[in-house]
């Protein structure tokens, strides 16, 4: 393969965006794991938040996001993220997104922990309108070469100064090395880790388990927030029922008709995720007959049912599928796994701890989200780290020789393995909604730990792990049978996902309080000495202070 000048791993609004702001003269190369459009960007409901209308100001979005952030927000970096913001959403609007308006102005919503009404948004889907509108954009570049239906699955690193030089990816039946003066990993988050998460199946962990195993820091990964409101219901998936439906006026009651999360926080449905979340937990667990299966319910009758129509069409159609009226009764929801606040440690342009290797969107740990991320900050975050990639300047590469390709005919014993990986890959959602769940506990997380441990030991000692871990770049590989690509690809996720689950357990077990996103019930008050950043650089834990 021609080298490519910059390689972009994932398609969400941090890959898209982050295509089309690098220079023009660059041949760019953007690796999906799909096609476009299935990561959890497109998913996205509520909106993207920004400080425009008259009455606000970025020092409010500020305060807003360090408060939400629970004492771990850098504040440098959240205030280059709402000094930003104007300029992100005139973007958005010049490229054609269409976002609500009332008369010539945008509209804008107020959503929870937020002081001021300014959450843009494109119905109940702006999400997918952002990612629509930057993806007809990534086509119509002659520079930007899509590679759909392609796994990412070893950083090359230049074996004297460190640095990253490209990437091995599983693509059409065979495992390339693609050489790249810069990588750019905007691969998402890792949701699929729990049983119960609003994510999309792509979301495992990619970016984060690529980048650890290559040596880069990574930073609170304990920190997952848990969204309030998922729909819940039997055979259903885990939609999420947008934060912008309580700010509109929904309630949250319990089976009694109670709403029981005043009972927790003053701010009742309108507190931060991470609050309303533990209060639904807690309430279940007090009053429920069966709180691990039994939801609470999101009443959005109070609202007025013009509004519903205008705002919600597509949460309407979503439940009317499941049997749901909206018009006519509550719907029933629980918390699900939704956004993680950890990830690969950057800083304000993108750069992770090794030279050439970048990291952006929700892969990324830039300092916005703290221990618990403000509604709609991550489509804002998306765009405004992406943007500064238009400022990279990289040197293109020679192309190294040319290297022989080894051909697989057979796949021996490979039936006999994926069984077992499929097992592992079935058992560890569940494992960690249990223990690194909303609410956790040293013993639970210990004896978690060790199970992860061991299936880690297994899945990497079977012969397929080394075509996903052990290729020298000198290293090509063919394989005849079609059934390989897939058996690869349930083994490269379910190495990250028991890579990333280790880095959590260990992370949990490590920060000896309960802050944001991360509940000890053993430790349930915030210590002050913990007012500082879990990093993490290959098997070792330490602490930074907060920028």
């Amino acid at each position: 393969m021609t080298p490519f000048d910059i390689v972009v791993v994932g398609s969400g609004a941090a890959g898209l965006y982050a295509a089309l702001c690098l220079p023009k003269q660059y041949r760019v190369g953007l690796i999906t794991k799909d096609t476009l459009k299935t990561g959890a960007s497109d998913w996205a409901q509520g909106g993207i938040a920004a400080a425009i209308a008259p009455d606000d100001s970025p020092t409010f979005h500020l305060e807003d996001t360090l408060k939400a952030g629970a004492g771990l927000c850098d504040s440098s970096a959240v205030q280059f993220l709402v000094d930003h913001a104007a300029t992100a959403i005139k973007s958005l609007v010049e490229m054609g997104v269409a976002f609500d308006r009332q008369g010539e102005q945008l509209a804008m919503t107020l959503e929870a922990a937020h002081s001021h009404p300014r959450v843009l948004h494109a119905a109940d889907t702006t999400g997918r309108a952002i990612v629509s509108t930057l993806t007809a954009k990534v086509i119509e570049r002659p520079n930007i070469e899509i590679i759909p239906q392609a796994i990412a699955l070893q950083l090359w690193l230049d074996s004297t100064t460190k640095r990253c030089q490209g990437l091995s990816i599983l693509y059409d039946h065979q495992i390339y090395w693609i050489q790249a003066a810069a990588v750019i990993l905007a691969t998402g988050g890792g949701g699929q880790v729990y049983a119960q998460t609003t994510n999309p199946l792509v979301s495992t962990g990619d970016g984060v388990a690529l980048a650890w195993r290559a040596g880069a820091i990574v930073r609170d990964l304990e920190f997952f927030q848990f969204h309030p409101t998922a729909l819940t219901k039997p055979g259903a998936p885990h939609f999420l029922i947008s934060e912008a439906v309580r700010g509109e006026g929904a309630h949250l009651i319990d089976a009694q008709g109670k709403r029981f999360a005043f009972d927790y926080h003053p701010s009742g449905e309108l507190a931060p995720r991470d609050v309303v979340s533990r209060a639904i937990f807690s309430h279940l667990h007090k009053y429920a007959p069966d709180p691990a299966h039994d939801p609470v319910y999101l009443d959005l009758r109070p609202i007025e049912a013009a509004k519903i129509r205008r705002r919600f069409p597509n949460i309407i159609r979503v439940c009317q599928k499941w049997g749901i009226d909206v018009f006519k009764e509550p719907i029933p929801v629980a918390p699900a796994a939704h956004y993680w606040m950890g990830g690969v440690k950057v800083d304000l342009d993108n750069c992770t701890s090794i030279p050439g290797l970048y990291a952006i969107g929700e892969t990324a740990s830039t300092g916005v989200h703290g221990a618990n991320r403000l509604a709609s900050n991550s489509l804002l975050e998306c765009l405004v780290f992406a943007a500064q990639l238009a400022n990279l300047e990289v040197n293109p590469l020679s192309p190294k020789k040319q290297v022989s390709v080894t051909v697989i005919e057979d796949l021996q014993g490979w039936e006999t393995d994926i069984e077992l990986i499929r097992q592992i890959r079935q058992a560890l959602p569940t494992l960690m909604w249990k223990s690194a769940g909303i609410s956790r506990t040293q013993g639970v997380l210990e004896s978690a730990l060790e199970q992860v441990k061991q299936w880690r030991t297994q899945v990497t000692g079977l012969t397929m792990s080394n075509y996903i871990l052990r290729l020298s770049p000198a290293q090509w590989v063919r394989f005849e049978l079609p059934i390989a690509q897939t058996y690869l690809r349930i083994c490269a996720e379910t190495l990250n996902l028991l890579d990333i689950a280790y880095l959590m357990l260990n992370s949990a077990l490590f920060r000896t309080e309960s802050r944001g996103g991360h509940y000890r019930l053993d430790y349930p008050q915030s210590s002050s000495q913990w007012e500082q950043h879990t990093l993490i650089s290959g098997d070792r834990w330490g602490t930074t202070p907060v920028a």
